[in-house]
């Protein structure tokens, strides 16, 4: 791009902020909120506002590299494909396709081409091997929507504009964004919703920064949401707060979910997540009496042992109180085409593979990470010899990490595809370096592109700002050439094959002499656009740069065309959740039996965003996490602030300094994410810090997960915590087994 001020959008996280990117001499200098976007009304965060740093760190990856014993070499492209793709042939060869296998992580999904090119390069070597970061977060959502409205990608979300009641339940949007739906500044619209005179009201075990702006709050007992929800859906009942004639003409299994929910009274879910019962019948009332009401959800329920039942519980409270489909309700967006009938039509994303381990069923096409090292470690048919990392870094977010890592120690091969060489990276094989988003053109990604989940809906195209400075290359094209070096084609298709190594040849010689080939992905993006009825990119760049409106959310617009059940209906009693819930009552039990233990959570800064940004020094001026804990606890912990903890699971101990915090419930610590970088050979800044891995503590393996989504229980587990025993200096702490 020539020297000066282009407009794009922020792709750290799903609300896709609307920038103004000032580029001298190939280089960003300045990035501003763009006060006329569209949507996202001059809002940005300070991750999309510094992103430009992170990239143009020093530690970027600027070609392939290749771990030979501790050392790492620089390699040609040529020289990395040839190496990967021949151990591809021979691993694919002696053991079958499934022993290759591909992780993708969120930072893949927030662009258009890199998760379809991935996909097709495993379905090119007709491996199901795949592996993705939603079963850490989300899968609970994409299971439960598969079961009861016929397709995982079906989102209600809730009308914010017009609501009267919401009822947030385990998320924090005003440091986090709003999950599954792009909500621009959400602090502000969280203000606006109040002024207009609706109730928000949080639920959770922290007094959150959500629950500062909302005003009301309310807190529960870690990982007992699902008890929560069965108490809402029985008073609700009670109150005659049923619509049983809309009910009807939407949804079937009305009785039997409303049978099961009738033994659990406000009085008995007291009894584990200690909201009062008079509490919980004042919520039902103001839920009942508000035209337009919704429940919303978000890791702190998915992450619990019984997330799926949760958001299952929330989707039927939300159908049998008249607010699915209608304004002030919950909604269901729609894309610049309706993706999840052709999902449906054409098996995207529905598949029903079992995995090896565990028989776990899969979820958007993959399997539970939580399985994942057991796939590698143990010896049979389809073990897992060799492994694809794009846009992820399973050994900071995935459970029982340590064991993880020692898995992929035993690989035959390992390849990341990244900006840096992260803990994932440091372990591997090859390291193989991609374009960074403001290197490359863009669409918004699937979500509020294919799917509609915006508040506001409109559409936006951004070309590359910046050209790579050395021999970083865009995901697509990677995959593709990876496709050619392995003897493959990519979908399994030669006539594509051939078809975009032709594209990528005639642009190259076009318009990138004497630089990497790549895929004319602008002129790709603008097919896609153009198939879909929408403007061309070129148009949308030039004529919006501010982004184009699209048709406004409407309520009355999908239950009665859009469900994808065999019925038509929406399912609020499937055989997968009904089976499921019959665990609760054990459950229940054993809840009752943990009263009185610390159970540990997670907390996020509006700094980091999942394992990202600790490598930026305007982000590190905290040099490690803290176990943030009740004073109370402390007390009875016989801990002071910034006393170093031993905090221990069932699967191991981290150490950690202390600091309190009032706005925890008594009972509850919590210890911030995406810390634990002493490992990371490639991240200069991030591995001088001395922060812990929380995920060391979670348990991994197929007796830990659970079994509708295949999630990994990453938040709610009971921890103890004791004053260090020894060194008070945790510098290269990462995790011991427990005493």
């Amino acid at each position: 791009m020539p020297d000066g001020t282009h407009h794009s959008f922020c792709r750290i996280c799903e609300a896709l902020c609307g920038l103004k990117v000032t580029v001298e001499n190939n280089r960003v200098v300045q990035v501003h909120p763009d006060e006329e976007h569209v949507a996202t009304r001059g809002f940005s965060c300070p991750k999309g506002l510094k992103q430009a740093q992170m990239y143009d760190s020093p530690d970027r990856v600027k070609w392939p590299m290749k771990r030979i014993g501790s050392r790492w070499e620089r390699v040609t492209w040529p020289q990395a494909l040839e190496e990967i793709g021949n151990k591809v042939k021979q691993l694919r060869g002696d053991h079958g396709a499934d022993a290759l296998a591909l992780y993708v992580g969120t930072a893949a999904g927030f662009g258009v081409l890199h998760p379809v090119f991935a996909q097709g390069f495993m379905t090119g070597l007709g491996s199901k091997s795949m592996y993705a970061s939603a079963t850490q977060d989300c899968s609970n959502k994409f299971a439960v929507s598969n079961a009861v409205y016929g397709f995982p990608f079906t989102q209600p979300f809730p009308d914010l504009d017009h609501t009267q009641c919401l009822i947030i339940v385990g998320a924090n949007p005003v440091i986090s964004k709003w999950s599954f739906l792009q909500v621009p500044n959400p602090g502000r619209t969280l203000q606006e919703m109040k002024e207009r005179g609706a109730r928000v009201i949080v639920i959770d075990p922290r007094r959150t920064e959500t629950a500062k702006v909302a005003g009301e709050h309310h807190f529960i007992r870690p990982n007992t949401d699902p008890f929560f929800y069965l108490a809402f859906l029985s008073e609700l009942e009670r109150q005659g707060g049923i619509d049983r004639s809309r009910a009807e003409a939407q949804a079937e299994g009305i009785d039997e979910v409303l049978e099961l929910a009738r033994p659990w009274t406000p009085e008995r879910s007291e009894e584990v997540t200690t909201i009062p019962a008079a509490t919980l019948r004042e919520l039902v009332r103001v839920f009942r009496t508000s035209k337009g009401a919704s429940l919303y959800c978000s890791t702190g329920v998915n992450m619990g042992t019984n997330g799926s039942i949760g958001f299952w519980l929330q989707e039927c409270i939300n159908l049998l109180s008249g607010n699915l489909d209608k304004r002030g309700g919950t909604l269901v967006g729609r894309g610049v085409i309706d993706f999840p009938a052709f999902g449906k039509k054409n098996g995207v994303l529905t598949r029903t593979d079992r995995s090896r381990i565990g028989d776990f069923g899969s979820v958007n096409d993959a399997f539970p990470g939580g399985v994942l090292a057991d796939e590698i470690l143990t010896p049979g048919p389809k073990q897992v010899r060799a492994l694809f990392v794009t846009g992820g870094n399973p050994l900071i977010t995935m459970a029982n990490s340590g064991r993880l890592k020692k898995a992929f120690e035993s690989l035959e091969l390992l390849v990341t595809l990244d900006l840096f060489r992260n803990e994932t990276g440091s372990v591997a094989h090859y390291v193989l370096p991609a374009t960074t988003p403001l290197e490359r053109p863009d669409l918004p990604f699937i979500f509020p592109l294919m799917l509609g989940l915006q508040k506001k809906p409109y559409i936006q195209a951004t070309r590359a700002l910046v050209e790579p400075e050395h021999e970083q290359r865009d995901e697509a094209s990677i995959y593709l050439d990876l496709c050619k070096a392995s003897g493959i084609n990519l979908f399994g298709s030669a006539v594509a094959q051939k078809m975009l190594e032709g594209m990528m040849a005639v642009h190259s010689k076009l318009h990138r002499k004497g630089k990497l080939p790549e895929l004319p992905q602008e002129a790709m993006l603008s097919m896609l656009l153009r198939i879909t009825g929408q403007p061309g990119f070129d148009s949308l760049v030039e004529d919006h740069p501010h982004g184009k409106l699209r048709e406004a959310n409407t309520p009355e617009d999908f239950a009665s065309t859009r469900v994808l059940t065999p019925t038509k209906k929406v399912q609020l009693a499937p055989t997968l959740l009904m089976e499921a819930a019959k665990k609760l009552e054990r459950d229940f039990e054993t809840e009752k039996g943990r009263a009185g233990t610390l159970k540990l959570i997670t907390k996020r800064a509006v700094q980091t965003h999942n394992s990202w940004t600790h490598n930026i020094e305007a982000f590190t001026h905290e040099k490690t996490n803290h176990l943030y804990m009740h004073p109370a606890d402390a007390q009875r912990c016989g801990l002071t602030d910034g006393a170093f903890a031993d905090v221990t699971s069932a699967t191991a101990t981290v150490r950690v300094p202390v600091k309190l915090l009032a706005d925890l419930m008594p009972g509850t610590v919590a210890l911030p994410h995406g810390w634990g970088h002493q490992h990371a050979t490639g991240l200069s800044i991030a591995n001088k810090t001395r922060g812990v891995n929380v995920n060391i503590l979670a348990a991994d393996g197929p007796d830990q997960l659970e079994r509708v989504s295949g999630m990994a229980n990453l938040t709610g587990f009971v921890v103890d915590v004791k004053p260090a025993a020894g060194p008070q200096d945790p510098t290269s702490w990462s995790g011991l087994p427990p005493a």
